[in-house]
């Protein structure tokens, strides 16, 4: 079993920063890669961003591509940097890891997931 928790969420203000960890633990195996979804009140959860691991190719939605930034360390650790955050970015952040090499924009690709952790964006 892996165990994904998140962190980093918090209130900001319109045009304002903050970074998301994601640590694994548990059993440890191969894996294809992982990613960030977010779910805003009343929606569906959605893909924000994912991450290829042994290759490192990165995977953005639109509405955050250019503003967000998905990484790793060597310690299985995930990231999400997110600059210029705009209110509509304000949701439960999830982060997810898929075992078996799969599609890493969608949800269905993924095994294991987060309890999340709140973002929101004041205008």
């Amino acid at each position: 079993q892996v165990h994904l928790v998140e962190s980093g969420g918090g209130l900001v203000q319109a045009g304002g920063s903050l970074r998301l960890s994601c640590a694994a633990s548990g059993h440890t195996f191969s894996f294809s890669g992982m990613g960030w979804f977010r779910q805003a009140p009343g929606k569906e959860r959605e893909f924000v961003a994912a991450i290829n691991w042994s290759v490192g190719n990165t995977y953005y939605a639109d509405s955050v591509r250019g503003r967000f930034t998905i990484s790793r360390d060597t310690k299985n650790t995930l990231y999400l940097q997110m600059n210029s955050l705009k209110p509509e970015d304000t949701g439960v952040y999830y982060c997810a890891r898929a075992i078996a090499p799969g599609i890493l924009t969608r949800q269905y690709a993924y095994n294991y997931w987060g309890q999340g952790t709140q973002v929101t964006v004041s205008s």
